[in-house]
């Protein structure tokens, strides 16, 4: 019964049709992100979880297997399966070294379901972490801390 069901399936999964997405070359420019707190928005909105206010964090989340993103200049989101120099597929120390920088990157570009993924074959250019939000938000930006902590420190003064 159990090889009837193997073969089953077999020829079931030969059966349909193979839906591989169709890959275009692109060469983009963005910041990478730590995808868990830009979408989620745990850590306050899109524009605090970018540049040097959130770089410790999204290094934390990468070794811990968040995937990496690219936030493309027009807002777009990638997300980056493969960064060139690392033969890990989204994760490793690339990326702790990268992360928060705004690089040009060239590779290839796939769309599915409505996301967008990437695969960098090479960094064109790294510019680092050009986007100093400290000055916007501190090292933890404010909107993070519960309004019940902010009460409490207030009234101790």
């Amino acid at each position: 019964m159990m090889r009837l069901l193997a073969v089953a399936t077999l020829a079931l999964c030969a059966a349909m049709p193979a839906h591989a997405a169709e890959g275009k070359r692109i060469e983009i420019k963005g910041e990478l992100i730590d995808t868990w707190c830009y979408f989620s928005g745990v850590m306050g909105g899109p524009e605090s979880v970018v540049g040097t206010a959130h770089h410790t964090c999204a290094m934390w989340c990468a070794a811990g297997g968040i995937p990496v993103g690219l936030l493309a200049e027009d807002g777009e989101v990638y997300m980056v399966l493969k960064l060139a120099g690392d033969d890990e597929s989204n994760g490793g120390d690339t990326f702790l070294t990268m992360n928060n920088d705004t690089i040009v990157a060239e590779g290839m570009h796939y769309a599915r379901d409505g996301i967008n993924y990437l695969v960098v074959s090479e960094v064109i250019a790294n510019e680092g972490i050009p986007n100093h939000t400290h000055e916007d938000f501190g090292v933890t930006p404010g909107n993070t801390i519960p309004d019940s902590v902010v009460d409490k420190v207030l009234e101790d003064g």
